[in-house]
């Protein structure tokens, strides 16, 4: 996420590219050796914790990242092995007590942090990254944030997943929500490449017991893998770790099993400054961006490997920010993104786009990288997904609202982004309408191959506020969902699915969707997080959690009862 009066575009993507999940440091990957198939890998001699109201850690346990969301559960379990998690599970069930799940700590809404629970399963120290030998896969344990995975997977085997660019969020929610990041256009989402899941469970007698799915066809457990694949966290069980392999992968060599990264990537932040932004000006750039993604959203597009955040900050910002990333290796590279980016800003009057800057307390700024810079891949990595003051700022308050686009806004809507990004009435630098490249590899997959079922998507689009006095509430909220409403105007304030939108992202979980009085659409939520795929997920929810241990304000409801 990002600071209250941000200017470079990582304030926006950062907050963009978050999901749901942990925190702390995983384990160096020379240190991580192959864990035999089901063994309880991880602690590292880490205990398991209980820690209440009293403990003078309770007050740094009990809120996430988005600090409109506090806890007041009776105890926080801090678990390092599954056995620590199945041990907390079931004294909670025992004890009849409201259990949530806390990875990262970066979900939009309050899932985990809200006044009917009673027990929060904190698995930040549940952190490691192996090889698992047995199952020819690396496995990732669910505390591990994604920071610490590319580090681990890349260092150790060459290897990375496809998934989010804000380094402190966790793999538990950021997978189990279907997982997307600058990689994903050329690769496919995060659970493309998921082999398998450990989750505890508890049966209809109160039994808690951990539980290992895979995607082999013959698995009975397959319909728990795939439950994962798209769901999002906290609905089925605690998720304590993950196997990856990608498909199609063949041989006992690790650096065989998941993808290769670029070697060097290309990238370019630019800052286009609202004076040379009229609103015919504004129109052409957003329509443009919309265009592109329409023309260039193939898997074979030599632009697959192309990903670009374009973030329309609030007038008061000063700038709107495009920031793209591109694999350096691809034939003409340096062309093909000169001339997407010569598309996109092609209304704009010529010099018009600088150098990112930002003034003494914001957000770093990004001069060298007006010109497309070379870098390493991970370097890039590592570069655009910390370098946000705002990561370190645990004061920040957010409303946020997703939607899966299949073609450009219309000029109408357009129009509405330009008159809500111009109020007089809120002037929050950190106000935004984010848009987010999709397609490429991500639309290869079926609708129900995966939980994930938006699946024919070009970009999404991410309408949020950022703000840290609790007195701006009712502003920033307000403004998030006034501009978001006239945009989908025409189908009921919400992107429902059908010719131009697919409905909404359950990582970038929005606390009003469930609400008639904004959800006008008569679409229910789940069916915009899910479509077709809802039915399959509560016959999963019936077969894993049937006494609905697992639930949040916006969880897989079990089926009715006939």
């Amino acid at each position: 996420m990002t600071g209250p009066s941000r200017r470079s575009l990582l304030a926006g993507t950062v907050a963009a590219a978050a999901g749901t999940a942990g925190a702390l440091a995983a384990r160096p990957a020379a240190a991580a050796a192959a864990a035999p198939t089901g063994s309880p890998a991880g602690g590292s001699g880490f205990p398991a914790v209980t820690v209440g109201p009293g403990d003078p850690r309770y007050g740094d346990l009990v809120v996430g990242n988005n600090a409109r969301w506090v806890g007041r559960p009776e105890t926080v379990r801090l678990v390092a092995t599954t056995e620590h998690a199945v041990r907390a599970v079931q004294d909670a069930v025992d004890g009849g007590k409201r259990i949530s799940v806390r990875g990262g700590g970066h979900c939009y809404a309050d899932f985990v942090f809200n006044p009917q629970v009673q027990t929060v399963i904190d698995m930040t120290p549940m952190n490691g990254v192996s090889y698992d030998a047995g199952r020819k896969a690396f496995c990732v344990e669910a505390g591990a944030t994604l920071l610490d995975v590319y580090e681990a997977l890349y260092k150790g085997w060459g290897v990375t997943i496809p998934g989010g660019r804000c380094h402190s969020v966790g793999v538990g929610g950021h997978v189990s929500g279907g997982g997307y990041g600058m990689l994903s256009r050329k690769h496919g989402l995060t659970v493309d490449h998921l082999y398998a899941v450990e989750v505890v469970v508890v049966d209809a007698g109160g039994r808690a017991r951990a539980v290992v799915a895979t995607r082999e066809e013959g698995d009975p457990h397959r319909d728990l893998w795939w439950g994962h694949t798209g769901a999002g966290g906290g609905n089925f069980g605690v998720i304590t770790r993950y196997w990856f392999r990608s498909p199609g992968a063949r041989g006992a060599d690790p650096a065989g099993q998941l993808i290769h990264p670029p070697k060097e990537v290309l990238v370019s932040a630019l800052a286009l400054p609202w004076s040379a932004l009229d609103e015919k000006a504004f129109t052409g750039l957003v329509r443009n961006y919309g265009a592109w993604h329409e023309q260039n959203a193939g898997a074979d597009s030599p632009y697959a490997s192309l990903c670009s955040f374009l973030t329309l900050c609030h007038q008061a910002n000063g700038t709107v920010s495009l920031l793209t990333q591109m694999d350096a290796g691809v034939p003409d590279a340096e062309r093909l993104l000169h001339d997407y980016v010569a598309s996109v800003t092609a209304s704009l009057g010529k010099g018009a786009a600088r150098p990112m800057t930002a003034p003494v307390g914001e957000n770093p700024p990004m001069p060298d990288l007006f010109h497309p810079r070379r870098l390493p891949w991970l370097t890039a990595t590592k570069f655009l997904g910390t370098n946000n003051a705002a990561l370190v700022n645990p004061t920040l308050r957010g409303a946020h609202k997703s939607a899966y686009m299949r073609k450009g806004f219309t000029d109408g809507q357009i129009a509405a982004v330009h008159r809500h990004l111009t109020r007089t009435d809120l002037r929050n630098p950190s106000s935004m309408v984010s848009l987010l490249s999709f397609g490429g590899r991500i639309n290869a997959a079926r609708p129900g191959d995966t939980a994930s079922v938006q699946r024919d998507s070009v970009f999404k689009a991410l309408f949020q506020s950022m703000w840290a006095d609790r007195a701006d509430d009712d502003a920033n909220v307000r403004w998030t969902r006034e501009s978001y409403a006239e945009v989908f105007a025409a189908t009921g304030g919400y992107p429902v699915p059908g010719p131009a939108t697919d409905g909404c992202y359950i990582n970038y979980a929005d606390t009003d969707i469930t609400d008639p009085a904004h959800n006008r659409s008569g679409v229910p939520w789940q069916t915009l997080y899910y479509g077709a795929n809802y039915p399959r997920l509560q016959r999963v929810k019936a077969a894993y959690d049937p006494g609905n241990v697992f639930r949040h304000p916006q969880s897989i409801a079990l089926p009715a009862t006939p």
